[in-house]
């Protein structure tokens, strides 16, 4: 993956804070789901006007 990275002359960067349960639900967090929630929810209330920051920053979906 470093090769990879070193090669690739745009980086995608997702906050882990937005990865989510296949299923719709909070997974873990290194920072405590509590910390987790405040996160999803500050976006949630500082999103752009006309838009959404789920709809522009979708948040990944973990798979088992």
């Amino acid at each position: 993956m470093g090769l990879a990275n070193g090669r690739n002359p745009v980086s995608i960067v997702v906050p882990c804070h937005r990865v989510i349960g296949s299923d719709g639900s909070l997974t873990g967090y290194g920072g405590g789901i509590d910390r987790k929630r405040f996160l999803l929810d500050l976006e949630r209330r500082t999103a752009p006007a006309g838009g959404s920051a789920q709809a522009e920053l979708p948040g990944l979906v973990a798979r088992p």
